[in-house]
């Protein structure tokens, strides 16, 4: 018999609705039903693509043993962590204070019926084993410690309140004066802990750190700082030759398990890939290495292929697993490549893959890589460049025509405001600097579906799927949909997405702004109460909201001539400026905003002929310039705001600002690009 999660539209919930436990979905039912019976919660969170999540299922919620256990001593809640991020930051944070060590998924949580928890770990085993506890025993044990430490369940709630809520920065007794000072130390505590041998920072597991190597590429531009250019583009090129990046399919893994990205936990994350587009983008315009361009060409491919719906909103996610075995569909055997491929194209692709070497997964298994330069291998194999090149892409294409005939993992077909903003944000900057109209094309397209769909009575929700649209949006919603449409103003200008920003910085201010101290909370005022309120300027997997909506707001301000969103933006870095002085890097998206609200983003209006103001605007988005501003307009816009209703031209026309300075009417490329 199905659960209580039959009727939900998450992949994640749907995959444990014929579990022999009796799972509910996070809501006001089942935290009354366990008040009701005076039972504890088992809280558990997860998402579809996570491959540990699976491992627990299989081995725990499936087995009618265990099952019994939760069941009769738990109120048991299933909660996908991409549809509730508020109570995956909030119970992260739980674990945090409680095992004091960093959680993950799937977050096994174990609360009194108010919510507040008592107990905390991530994955267990079903028998004991990896230094864990087996599972149905300690469910025994905290059933029974809920039941005869209730005293000391209630102190402690009192004191993890507290220390959560101590983590929320506070507004200074005096005023602040902001200076680029975080900035300086974020770049230095970045270069610490920067690893020189495999790129990235610390030790394995690696993740991708998108906002931190935006900062060092940003910071490098502007001081000519060799080494945050080096640091930034080296990890970029290490992370896009390893296992990490879908040699074959395009697109980036969420982590790799290992010091030097040769294998990862194989799902693949819309958030990780828009992030990354973008990044790769400045990376080929800071350096013009092709591998960059490869990557934004190759990604950009696989998120229109795989990853956009036909209404136009972008998926979640790909799950890790295929057939209950984690990378099966991305990994190879040897001999099925050496039979696959011609003698010559298996010559070069086995040194240029590694293949060898030793195997580097499982079951005698490669996880392909590359380990030799192309050039390398051409030189030993006495060929031209152009023929290296003609063999890699036959022996490529052969293999991922085999691949494709595999059974494919799974993939999390919900709908995500946030997310499809990063991924938006990503393809708009790629069509910018590219001229690849399709991948505009494909970028408005989710705009659009976003705006019709998640859009509705002029509040914003978070998520779709199924045909249904529900929960409250958070703060990364607007934050990354403004960014979003920022994005798709610079690289076609459309009075529709003007109108969208405006909405969206509007809910910002009115619906998550702290009107006492300033910066923005998770969640929006008429949320409902959970047991913490966050408000963070912390980066993690994605920039932070803060950060974002703060960068975002600077921009709408320049466009619009709008002092209100500067005003709030800045509020909101004066909120987190001791925290950026003492653990800057951090928060590497508000040292960010924090740089272009000392030094306001200077705006470039083109107006005049299409294809010649075309012509202008990509050569201006053929060099790197972080910061400025580009609006091209065809002179007959309606209801431009003021800083963008520029008179109309004959000729093609450019108007530069920087603050409140503006230059004369330009109308020579040569001088423009002088000026830039």
């Amino acid at each position: 018999m199905p659960n209580h999660l039959a009727r939900e539209t998450s992949p994640y919930l749907l995959q444990h609705a014929d579990n022999p436990v009796d799972w509910h979905p996070w809501g006001a039912a089942a935290l009354q039903l366990a008040r009701a019976q005076d039972k504890p919660i088992l809280l558990s969170i997860g998402y579809s693509a996570c491959h540990w999540c699976h491992v627990m299922a299989h081995e725990s919620f499936e087995d009618e043993a265990v099952a019994a256990v939760m069941n009769g001593h738990f109120i048991n809640i299933k909660v996908d962590r991409e549809e509730r991020p508020d109570l995956d930051h909030i119970y992260q944070n739980a674990h945090h204070l409680l095992a004091r060590r960093p959680g993950g998924w799937p977050l096994t949580m174990f609360l009194a019926p108010d919510g507040t928890p008592f107990y905390s770990g991530t994955y267990f085993p079903k028998q004991a084993r990896y230094g864990l506890p087996g599972f149905p025993e300690l469910l025994l044990h905290l059933s029974a410690a809920f039941k005869e430490k209730r005293g000391e369940i209630s102190a402690q709630r009192q004191q993890l309140i507290t220390a959560l809520d101590s983590w929320r920065p506070e507004k200074s007794s005096g005023d602040i004066a902001l200076d680029d000072t975080p900035i300086s130390l974020a770049i230095q505590q970045l270069q610490q802990n920067f690893d020189p041998v495999n790129g990235g920072f610390g030790d394995a597991p690696k993740f991708l750190h998108p906002a931190e190597l935006d900062l060092l590429l940003r910071h490098a531009h502007a001081r000519h700082d060799a080494q945050a250019r080096h640091i930034a583009l080296f990890t970029l090129r290490r992370m896009a030759l390893g296992g990490l990046y879908d040699q074959l399919g395009g697109g980036f893994c969420r982590y790799s398990v290992d010091a030097g990205w040769d294998i990862p936990h194989f799902e693949k994350m819309l958030y990780d890939n828009g992030l990354l587009l973008g990044l790769h983008c400045d990376a080929w315009l800071s350096s013009r290495d092709n591998l960059f361009s490869r990557i934004v060409v190759q990604t950009s491919a696989w998120v229109t292929r795989e990853m956009q719906s036909a209404r136009g909103g972008y998926y979640s996610s790909l799950d890790a697993d295929s057939e209950h075995e984690e990378g099966k569909f991305y990994v190879w055997q040897r001999n099925d490549i050496r039979e696959l491929l011609s003698a010559d194209e298996y010559a070069l692709v086995k040194p240029y893959y590694g293949l060898d070497s030793t195997p580097n997964f499982e079951n005698h298994a490669w996880n392909l890589r590359v380990t030799q330069p192309l050039g390398t291998v051409a030189q030993h194999l006495n060929l031209s460049e152009k023929q290296a090149d003609t063999l890699l892409a036959s022996a490529q294409a052969k293999l991922f025509a085999k691949r494709e005939q595999r059974i494919r993992p799974g993939r999390d077909e919900k709908i995500l405001g946030s997310w499809n903003g990063l991924m938006i944000a990503g393809m708009a900057k790629a069509a910018r600097v590219f001229q690849r109209d399709d991948w505009l094309r494909s970028a408005q397209q989710a705009m659009d579906f976003v705006r019709d769909t998640l859009w509705q009575s002029g509040k914003l929700l978070a998520t779709h799927k199924d045909g249904k649209t529900h929960l409250n949006a958070y703060l990364d919603d607007h934050a990354f949909l403004l960014q979003a449409a920022l994005e798709l103003l610079q690289t076609e200008y459309r009075a529709a997405d003007m109108g969208f920003a405006v909405q969206l910085a509007d809910a910002l201010l009115l619906r998550f702004e702290d009107s006492n101290d300033g910066g923005f909370f998770f969640t929006s005022h008429d949320h409902e109460a959970l047991i913490q309120r966050n408000k963070t300027g912390q980066d993690n997997a994605t920039p932070s909201g803060n950060g974002i909506a703060a960068q975002g707001l600077l921009h709408l301000s320049v466009l619009t001539g709008n002092s209100a969103y500067a005003e709030a933006a800045e509020r909101c870095l004066k909120l987190f400026f001791p925290q950026m002085r003492q653990a800057a890097s951090q928060l590497s998206s508000l040292c960010t905003a924090l740089n272009e609200a000392l030094q306001p983003p200077p705006i470039l209006v083109l107006c005049g002929v299409q294809n010649e103001t075309a012509a202008w605007r990509a050569a201006v988005a053929a060099r790197y310039l972080p910061g400025l501003i580009i609006i091209v307009l065809a002179g007959d816009e309606a209801g431009l705001p003021e800083p963008l209703n520029k008179p109309r031209a004959t000729r093609t026309t450019a108007w530069l600002c920087r603050g409140a300075q503006c230059l004369p009417p330009l109308t020579k490329l040569d001088e423009l690009l002088a000026e830039l």
